[in-house]
């Protein structure tokens, strides 16, 4: 799957919700617009879909589990899921 702007159409997915389409456990990046006060406009998410519904999308990271807003998602993306970890 290709990069994919809220607002966009592609591969059957609603107009302006593309994460909608994300099942439970697909790999994404997902960036989000942050607040005026923070330093960066952006930040990028990355995990594991554990939630998707019309108030945004759930993704856990190595961190935790992150809660993005739908109207702060920005672009999102699924990848291929992680590779394995090498022994130290």
């Amino acid at each position: 799957m290709s990069i994919t702007r809220c607002g966009a159409v592609s591969g059957g997915e609603a107009p302006g919700v593309p994460w909608r389409s994300w099942a439970v456990g697909t790999r994404v990046v997902v960036r989000r617009r942050l607040g005026p006060e923070e330093e960066h406009l952006y930040t990028d998410v990355l995990g594991d879909v554990t939630r998707v519904d019309d108030d945004g999308v759930q993704v856990t990271t190595r961190r935790g589990p992150v809660d993005v807003p739908g109207d702060e998602i920005v672009l999102g993306k699924v990848v291929p899921p992680a590779p394995p970890r090498r022994p130290r």
